[in-house]
């Protein structure tokens, strides 16, 4: 039985990209040359690292809420119906585009992400209201995205002091873009496309100021080092393998939950690979979004 400690349940605020992805299955990605491809597979679906994490999170049962940049446009309204239908607290802000994307996959895990469209800036009203969201809750997540860094930006400033879980994804541990990020979390997420040496990364990540660091392996499982040193590793459980978009923020959501119920890393980690599992399975982010989506 593992080791447990008091629980707290705060309410989660996340806070970043919410989409409508366009999904094609390829036996493999195209060459840079002009040619022709005939997809395995087509769907239209809830995409962003943002709206994959709440998902799971409301299915796990965790207090929770989503705040995305939305358009009132069709993809917008679509992506608020099926988030709602699938449980999801969304707190919906204005933007005068809905996030798009084409997303190119092989049944093996390669993608390329083609941005149709990005969302506008948020206005002033809208940090303030973030701001004032993150002020009320204990834990944050705020993801890659323009928006996250505008907040972090300002959180010198503001009034928040939420504990900070922040998703580096693909990170190689040079680029600028998420450094503030690095420097401003609690608990840093990862995965290891982009480089060679996980255990290097995370401790690197970890001299910035985290206090802890995971990283997901894909098949290799996942592996996490604290700020004391000590390393952690689970290994990643068997299933077949439907789509691989938003494994990585169900493991996170799979992870964060455990850990909100008082469990400990070892704990935490197995539960975050037994969640990527639903993600993998599915050609959603979450089969809770099937009723909705695969009606039309």
């Amino acid at each position: 039985m593992p080791e447990t400690s008091q629980p707290r349940t705060p309410r989660v605020v996340i806070v970043g990209p919410a989409s409508w992805n366009h999904l094609i299955e390829l036996d493999h990605l195209p060459e840079p040359t002009p040619h022709m491809e005939f997809a395995r597979r087509s769907a239209h679906t809830i995409g962003g690292t943002s709206a994959g994490k709440a998902l799971h999170l409301a299915q796990l049962g965790t207090s929770s809420e989503l705040h995305a940049l939305l358009a009132d446009d069709p993809e917008g309204r679509q992506v608020r119906a099926a988030l709602a239908a699938a449980g999801v607290m969304l707190h919906a802000h204005a933007s005068s585009r809905t996030e798009k994307h084409v997303n190119l996959m092989t049944r093996a895990g390669a993608r390329l992400s083609i941005y149709v469209d990005t969302p506008s800036s948020a206005s002033q009203d809208t940090l303030h209201a973030l701001e004032t969201a993150l002020g009320r809750t204990d834990l944050a997540v705020v993801d890659l995205s323009d928006l996250g860094a505008a907040l972090l930006e300002r959180r010198p400033k503001a009034a928040w002091a939420a504990e900070l879980w922040v998703d580096l994804h693909d990170y190689d541990g040079a680029s600028p873009y998420h450094e503030p990020f690095v420097e401003a979390a609690d608990v840093v997420f990862m995965n290891d496309d982009n480089i060679s040496d996980p255990w290097a990364l995370m401790s690197s990540c970890l001299e910035r100021g985290p206090r802890l660091a995971v990283c997901t392996r894909g098949a290799a499982g996942a592996v996490a080092l604290d700020a004391g040193g000590t390393r952690y590793s689970t290994q990643a459980l068997p299933v077949d393998i439907v789509d691989t978009n938003g494994a990585g923020d169900a493991f996170m959501a799979g992870f964060l939950h455990t850990a909100l119920g008082g469990y400990g890393i070892d704990e935490s980690l197995r539960q975050g690979a037994a969640q990527a599992t639903i993600a993998l399975g599915s050609v959603h982010l979450h089969p809770s979004l099937s009723p909705t989506l695969d009606a039309g």
